[in-house]
């Protein structure tokens, strides 16, 4: 594997409505990510990633983008964006922007063209068919529920096609036209001095066509989209093109949204001439997921945490790096949904993040993850703005749930538990806004903040400091980037341990329970580099664990 300008480096998300906001429209905004790029600094990270900015209708929260060209002016300017580039160049940090392309807003210029003439250039840019009563060229089910097709404005004999939101049509990449737009933008923002993008929901570009049904899984009749995507074949004819035109040329880093990639195409995707520079690695917020809705889902055990991330690094092998995640926008927060019920605590927060942390890869913070922000819990429906919680919810009611377990269902995995404002200080509005939040404020901010966490040394902010320090020590860098990933007592119940082996050999070990647990090491400690507990009980080499207790531990050599 060729070694790569950001494979030391540490990248944080941020969702922009709920950063923070600067002008007290209850809207997060450019200028407020300018004012706290000291602080995501001094936490140690050096890529930022930006969930999208552009001009957009927000029915999908900005994932429906009107203008490719421009800012939304809920966030700011295209001059404020250029200020954000340079002052992040300034501290030596990059600047990611979200890149969705399976999809445009139907307020898009190139829809209301193709509305105007289905026939037309324009109409083309989409997939537009035949519309009869009662027939659908095909079943797929939309992500967000419903047929995938949706009747085009204006004419009731066409219909089109969104994989998403109605008001998020899908874009054809099967016309080299739309291609070159796509590349001629990407390329616009690149040369603006953007470090690069993380690309949304790319498999989704590639169709399966001609178009044909296929097995329904619930009521609807209706069949999951990731049915027909591992069907279709050929989307990396369209991925190498893009990286070849835009990322390549410029050095620029690209991490793609890739679920259910086979393991034979992980060179192709991320290998030393693949797509990407990186591919999120989504075995924990995968596992026990369930097509016939959130109600089915299994929940993810301490044991099969430890298994999706060791299978993955097996998987990879040297092949490239993953980015890896507790949480993003997508999903609950992690120390909610992975740590077991009652036992939620600092020291488990901090065990968490050891454990993802330091695997192999680029790991990505989310914002608010570095203080442990936790979900909501269950709050009235009249309150929940995520559209896939809404749909959710439904489902539930339709497989025979109440409103009360429908609610207690929904609350577990529901987008706004991420994406409630960041929890800054313990005043009004957790400090995040002066006027009123777009969205509810997580009750818990008066005892989770930044700020009482930056006076605090034993901290989860501390911890996460600790973290990004450790990672780029210079003793320690090479073998905690490029070392090896080698489990230790893989079997052993509710632990989750492994090596970092390169000029030297890292063990790190978590207790994925609350009860005490004894370790026999393989070697004697030759320094103990981060411990979430004041103390580490060791006698020779029998280490005692506490409940949730993390230790990463520099071995001796023979």
């Amino acid at each position: 594997m060729t070694k790569k300008w950001w494979h030391d480096k540490v990248a944080y998300q941020i969702y922009p409505k709920s950063f923070y906001d600067s002008n007290g429209d209850g809207v997060g905004d450019i200028p407020g990510i300018i004012s706290k790029l000291d602080y995501l600094k001094d936490l140690g990270v050096d890529i930022i990633w930006i969930s999208p900015m552009y001009p957009s209708p927000f029915a999908d929260q900005g994932y429906d983008i009107s203008d490719y060209y421009n800012i939304d002016p809920a966030f700011g300017t295209l001059e404020d964006m250029e200020c954000l580039i340079a002052e992040a160049k300034k501290r030596d940090m990059y600047i990611l922007m979200d890149l969705v392309v399976n999809h445009c807003s139907d307020e898009h210029e190139w829809f209301e063209k193709a509305c105007e003439d289905p026939e037309g250039k324009y109409g083309n840019f989409f997939y537009i068919e035949d519309r009869k009563e009662g027939e659908r060229p095909c079943n797929w089910r939309s992500y967000f529920g419903g047929s995938v097709w949706e009747p085009l404005p204006g004419h009731e004999d066409k219909q089109y096609l969104h994989a998403f939101h109605k008001k998020q049509p899908d874009l054809n990449w099967e016309n080299p036209e739309v291609r070159e737009e796509v590349y001629k933008n990407i390329n616009w923002w690149l040369d603006k001095g953007l470090g690069g993008f993380r690309i949304d929901a790319i498999i989704n570009i590639k169709k399966k066509l001609p178009y044909q049904d296929y097995p329904s899984d619930r009521a609807d009749g209706l069949s999951d989209m990731s049915l027909m995507l591992a069907d279709a074949k050929g989307v990396g004819e369209f991925l190498g093109e893009m990286n070849r035109r835009t990322f390549q040329p410029h050095d620029s880093f690209a991490v793609g949204e890739v679920f259910n990639e086979k393991e034979e195409e992980l060179p192709d995707f991320i290998g030393d001439n693949g797509y990407f520079s990186s591919i999120f690695d989504f075995a924990t917020t995968s596992w026990g997921k369930n097509d016939k809705g959130w109600y089915a889902n299994e929940r993810i055990t301490p044991d099969a945490y430890k298994q999706c991330y060791f299978h993955s690094q097996k998987k990879i092998g040297d092949v490239g790096f993953y980015s890896n995640i507790i949480e993003n926008h997508d999903e609950p927060r992690g120390v909610s949904y992975y740590i077991p019920e009652g036992d939620l605590c600092d020291e488990s927060k901090k065990m968490l993040a050891a454990l993802y942390f330091f695997m192999r890869g680029l790991p990505f913070i989310y914002q608010g993850q570095e203080i442990g922000m936790e979900n909501l819990g269950v709050i009235p429906i009249e309150k929940i703005d995520d559209i896939s919680a809404l749909d959710q919810y439904q489902v539930c009611l339709d497989a025979g749930y109440t409103k009360e377990e429908a609610l207690k269902i929904v609350s577990l995995y529901n987008r706004d538990n991420a994406r409630t404002p960041v929890q800054w200080n313990d005043e009004k509005n957790a400090g995040f806004t002066t006027g009123i939040p777009w969205l509810m404020v997580n009750p818990n901010y008066t005892q989770i903040n930044v700020a009482a966490q930056e006076t605090d040394e034993n901290s989860v902010l501390a911890f996460y400091k600790k973290m990004t320090a450790l990672r780029k020590t210079p003793e320690y860098k090479e073998t905690f980037v490029y070392g090896d990933v080698i489990p230790f007592e893989e079997e052993r119940h509710n632990l989750m341990a492994y090596h970092r082996k390169a000029d030297k050999d890292m063990l790190v070990i978590g207790n994925f329970q609350r009860e005490r647990q004894s370790v026999t090491l393989p070697a004697e400690v030759e320094n103990i580099l981060l411990n979430n507990y004041p103390d580490m009980k060791l006698e020779g080499k029998e280490l005692i664990l506490e409940g949730y207790q993390a230790v990463v531990l520099e071995m001796k050599q023979n």
